[in-house]
């Protein structure tokens, strides 16, 4: 163990070494499978699970003596989006196991099964130390025993005693397998065997310190047939009408599972296609191996190259190598499914005619690129502004496409580029395992789009081309500020192409706008004497008293270009700091291209968001709950017919400006990043906002409506058609790039074996009867340990590239805050203090150990959606650190805050405490770790055994992780189910009733209702009723009843809509939005947890301000003692 170690890989080998050793104890063939034990410690106080107590064990000396049965109850927050809801239901107390077993199918040939069980008995003995003197020890003793097991069907288990165990027994029962959909799936005459070893021995009752002398530890049940163990057939997809089944039946046909465990995980070996060897496994293990993009040889694929040729037919034909041989390899995979049959062959070769249909459409894109100009010129500075931005923020010397990004961005060209192109409204869905560098490709799908845009309106006085072009929608904020980097040093890039050539890409700056909410950004610039302290004038004066103490304003520290930190200058309110209408920020390195009089092309408040309409805009999903409350914002989506210098006018400001020749277009693409999380509410109230954000971008062309092209990415996916048709109406989705029919090759993409790439290894841990904190405590405290040996054999801090440095740093998961919170507490005391002296564990007379004591950490990283903005940068920024640099991170602490946007390479260990809710979140979120080759990922998972789920998926650990992408669920999105319209519609009316009207527009727009009342009527109608037929509903039943229910809705609100303005218009009183517009006018919009309403028509208008905020409210019933009510609170 005290060898150094070479690579990372070995290092990790070492950890999961250490950490069975630690746990459970020695196996069979092990060097200290005769080890001693301190004789101070039981055993079964020394490991943590792993061995059998006598069955007639008293139920008061069954269980751990730990009484603390949950992790520390901690206050959760109101809202907190990012968060599940944790189950609070009490697991029942667990005892220790007595037995444990594996159930399989046998062959009808089997006439009997060859069963090894191998144990380790503890006795008390006496050594002498290295002293002389003697000292008590737990001397371990190994046992095996052959049991040959007779096998024949019965109704009862037939015991069979294990020799010279002292009490152990076997109890095997084989059953007649008497289900007809099962049947049909295996060879007839396959039997169900279960088979357990059970702890009979006589429990020791005279001496609580002898009752080990009883148990049976490292128990193992291996079983051998000769005629091979017929695999466990998955019904899920036995008859699926679902396409998504039906491509999993045949993608994991070649994945089979071969038992089951109870009580313990289930292994087994295949040789030459058959298994032969299956046995028990206490700390189960899983690879799941790399997917890799391929090269393919003969394309150009250099970025700098392809922004360089001289024209269409030159760069078509550095090209067209990768249809033509894409197109072979389609023929090539047709001989394999000639040897399909049935359904499976069916569905392999519905994936070609997918690969065939991408094929074309990337044929397409090279043709557009060889006879349109100015797809050619877009394409070329796509191509050079991506590499510019590469070569700056990685240093990548010649910066190249993976064919994948290629392809993806020639499949989209002419849907995006034609407005005709039957694919415009076809989404396209990028998939792809985390890691794989999809940001990177539809980065350059957005260069494309914004360049593109520019050149059809050439001219450097025509402003035509301006106004926001691309919309990158995210869920969250940390992965909103993942990618804000990037795509800001792209457009850094843009930008200086368009300086070099004014005329040619128009006057009006390539700029990024940053529209999320107050907590990550200033939502406003704020003015002299305003009182607020989330101003972007309050935090720039903050930042410039206090650069070291206070957060940057922006979400951004360094220089998108250049990476220089930004100091106290780079900040500066126009035209004056009492009345401020701009934020300027620049770069304090004078030699960066964007310093001085050269701004940044960053924009990152809401008010100068509206005038600027920067041609890319970042937001969260969230965000778009502002357009009914705040006019200016419909000016994103299109519309903006006026200017100034400083920026373009809207409805929202009639009056105001220079008309432009005719009205900003709306924006061309967007693109909806980590699709997979818009889902359940959020899902379903983004659904309901989308009807009304998609006619607000739609324009007319030649007399039909032109909807922006839209494309997605996700690396987990489940019917993605019904989950997209819900959201954006569009019937047809294509996922790209289509998988194959073996799930290991789809041209652009592979999976590696092991020995190619090393794969990210799980492991698991459960142990029945102890306490769940007891469990992440142990496991805990030996990764940190044994990581630290490991560093310090391989050289410490004097090693640059010390192996071990991805394992130093713990990146904990947790599946709530209440959960963390407990977790954080056991971090900082009990696993702080026991570290310091973990060295000192030791078996006797064992030289080195497993362990070295380490240094505690003075905090535990946390990043979760409590944490400020500006904290959660500063915390990925340490995380890059490596282990000796003094901002290193020993322990981290997350919620599924990170299941998406940390890319962090040097990452390579987590613990995750309990199985997420969804898959897709487990996915996800263990994809954090081992994203580098050279540092390959462990994910240590602990698992609740007294929780059934859990249970589940540890008893089945190595199957499920085999197969953990087909258990992704189905996203549920549901915008015109009845409760989502009682929750969300009038905000999604009022904001297309807003932005639709000019006339409606202004704050005081909402005085015009009278006027435009039968027109907006229509409009309404034309676009919910529309939206609703295109929703996947049961039958058409369904339809017609939310057709019905979506009908009297319009109806009803603008008929209260009208009745408050009359009202109003009564009384003498102005009428106004939101009563933050204009300071006197009453106001149509009211908050959701307002309870005083005129009358019931003002109360139809509460209107969400975040799509999160969807739970319905709660009625608390005060009673006194007596049970007479005192009130009611809602």
């Amino acid at each position: 163990m005290s060898a150094p170690q070479t690579t990372s890989l070995e290092v990790r080998e070492q950890l999961v070494e250490a950490l069975r050793l630690d746990l459970v104890g020695p196996w069979p063939g092990h060097g200290l499978a005769e080890e001693r034990l301190p004789g101070w410690v039981r055993p079964s106080s020394w490991y943590l699970t792993g061995f059998l107590i006598p069955s007639g064990t008293p139920p008061e000396k069954s269980s751990d003596a730990d009484e603390d049965d949950d992790f520390e109850l901690v206050a959760e927050s109101a809202g907190l989006a990012e968060e599940s809801n944790d189950d609070r239901k009490a697991a029942k107390k667990g005892f220790f196991p007595s037995s444990m077993g594996l159930s399989f199918l046998l062959a009808r040939e089997a006439a009997s099964l060859d069963v090894f069980v191998r144990w380790g008995d503890y006795s008390q003995a006496e050594v002498q130390d290295s002293n002389g003197k003697a000292v008590a020890v737990w001397q371990r003793h190994r046992r095996e025993q052959r049991v040959p097991v007779p096998v024949s069907n019965g109704s009862e288990p037939v015991v069979h005693d294990v020799p010279e165990s002292g009490g152990l027994q076997l109890h095997v029962l084989v059953q007649a397998i008497s289900s007809s959909e099962i049947e049909a799936h295996i060879p007839q005459g396959t039997r169900s065997v279960s088979v357990f070893l059970v702890n009979r021995r006589p429990p020791s009752t005279a001496d609580e310190g002898k009752a080990d002398l009883a148990y049976a530890f490292q128990p193992e049940i291996e079983i051998r047939s000769q005629p091979p163990f017929v695999p466990r057939p998955d019904l899920r997809g036995a008859y699926a009408a679902e396409w998504d089944e039906q491509v999993a039946d045949l993608h994991y046909a070649d994945a089979p599972e071969f038992a089951t465990g109870h009580g313990v995980s289930a292994e087994w070996e295949v040789v030459d296609g058959a298994c032969r060897v299956i046995r028990t496994a206490w700390i189960p293990s899983a690879d799941v191996e790399k997917t890799s993009t391929v090269e393919v040889p003969g394309v150009e694929n250099s970025m700098e190259r392809l922004g360089e040729l001289p024209d269409g037919a030159a760069t078509a034909s550095a090209l067209r190598p990768l249809v033509a041989q894409y197109r072979d390899w389609i023929e090539r995979q047709r001989a394999g499914v000639e040897k399909l049959s049935g359904t499976r062959r069916d569905t392999a070769e519905g994936l070609l005619r997918f690969a065939g249909v991408a094929a074309t459409r990337i044929a397409r894109g090279i043709e557009l690129i060889e006879q349109d100009a100015n797809a050619l010129d877009a394409f070329r500075v796509a191509n050079r502004a991506v590499a510019r931005a590469l070569k700056r923020r990685l240093a990548i010397e010649a910066p190249r496409w993976r064919a994948f990004q290629l392809a993806f961005i020639l499949l989209n060209l002419p849907g995006l580029a034609d407005s005709r192109d039957p694919h415009r409204d076809t989404v396209d869905l990028l998939f792809f395992p985390t890691g794989g560098g999809k940001t990177e490709a539809y980065l350059g799908l957005a260069a494309f789009a914004m360049v593109l845009r520019r050149l059809r309106h050439a001219g450097a006085n025509d402003l035509g081309g301006a106004g926001v072009s691309v919309i990158m929608r995210y869920t969250l904020r940390l992965l909103t500020l993942d990618q804000l980097g990037r795509a800001a040093g792209l457009v850094c890039s843009l930008e200086l192409e368009r300086q070099q050539d004014e005329a040619r890409y128009g006057k009006w700056p390539f700029e990024i706008g940053l529209w999320v909410g107050k907590a990550a950004t200033p939502n406003v610039l704020g003015y002299k004497g305003d009182g607020r302290s989330d101003s972007a004038r309050t935090k720039v004066r903050q930042f410039k008293n206090d650069p070291k103490g206070k957060p940057s304003p922006i979400p951004l520290e360094n220089c998108p270009w250049c990476g220089t930190r930004f100091a106290p200058e780079s900040f500066a309110l126009l035209p004056n700091d009492d009345q401020p209408r701009e934020l300027r920020i620049v770069c304090t390195n004078f030699e960066c291209d964007f310093t001085r009089d050269r701004p940044l092309p960053i924009v990152a408040v809401d008010e100068p968001i509206y005038r600027r309409l920067p041609a890319f805009l970042i937001s969260t999903v969230d965000k778009f709950a502002s357009l009914p409350w705040v006019g200016p914002s419909g000016a994103l989506l299109g519309g903006a017919d006026r200017y100034d210098a400083t920026g373009f006018y809207g409805g929202a400001e009639p009056g105001t400006g220079t008309r432009l020749s005719s009205p900003l277009s709306p924006p061309d693409l967007v693109i909806q990043d980590e699709l997979h999380l818009i889902a359940g509410p959020l899902g379903t109230m983004a659904g309901l906002y989308e009807a009304a954000i998609e006619a607000l971008c739609a324009r007319q062309v030649d007399g039909r409506a032109v909807r922006p092209k839209i494309v997605a990415s996700t690396a987990t996916v489940r019917r993605a058609q019904d989950q997209i048709q819900s959201l954006f109406a569009r019937s047809l989705t294509q996922v790209f790039p289509p998988p194959g029919p073996d799930r290991r090759d789809s041209f652009f993409a592979e999976t590696l074996p092991s020995s190619k790439a090393p794969a990210r290894l799980y492991v698991g841990i459960a142990a029945q009867g102890r306490n769940p904190k007891v469990v992440m405590r142990k496991a805990w405290v030996a990764l940190m340990g044994a990581a630290e040996r490991a560093y310090r054999d391989a050289g410490g801090h004097k090693n640059p590239h010390n192996p071990a440095d991805p394992y130093m740093t713990v990146l904990g998961y947790f599946n709530s805050l209440r959960e963390l919170g407990g977790a954080r507490r056991i971090l900082e005391e009990e696993v702080q203090n026991t570290i310091k002296g973990y060295g000192a564990r030791k078996r006797v007379r064992e030289e080195t150990g497993l362990f070295q004591d380490r240094t505690t950490f003075s905090e535990v990283l946390e990043l979760t959606s409590r944490v400020p903005t500006n904290k959660v940068a500063e915390a990925r920024r340490r995380l890059e650190c490596k282990f000796d640099d003094q901002q290193r991170v020993d322990c981290a602490i997350a919620t599924n805050m990170i299941s998406v946007g940390l890319d962090i390479p040097r990452l390579g260990l987590m613990v995750v405490l309990g199985q997420p809710k969804t898959h897709a979140e487990y996915i996800q979120a263990t994809s954090r770790v081992g994203r580098d080759d050279n540092r390959p990922g462990l994910v240590v998972t602990l698992l609740n055994i007294h929780k059934p789920r859990d249970r589940s998926h540890y008893e089945r650990f190595p199957y499920y992780h085999q197969t953990f992408y087909r258990a992704v669920e189905v996203a549920s999105v549901t915008p015109f189910a009845a409760r989502a319209l009682d929750r969300g519609f009038v905000g999604a009316l009022v904001s297309l009733a807003r932005h639709t009207q000019s006339k409606l527009t202004p704050p005081r727009g909402a005085e015009q209702i009278g006027d435009v009342r039968a027109v907006l009527e229509k409009r309404l109608l034309d676009v919910f009723l529309e939206r609703v037929r295109q929703q996947p509903m049961a039958d058409d039943a369904e339809r017609e009843e939310r057709l019905r229910s979506v009908q009297n809705r319009v109806v009803d609100l603008l008929d209260s809509w009208r009745k408050i303005f009359d009202d109003y218009q009564s009384a003498g009183v102005a009428f106004q939005y939101q009563k933050y517009e204009l300071p006197q006018p009453r106001p149509l919009l009211r908050e959701m947890l307002d309870t005083q309403f005129e009358s019931e028509h003002h109360r139809k208008f509460r209107v969400n301000r975040s799509l999160r905020d969807v739970e319905p409210d709660v009625n608390l019933f005060l009673k006194d003692l007596s049970g007479i009510d005192v009130e009611d609170v809602k």
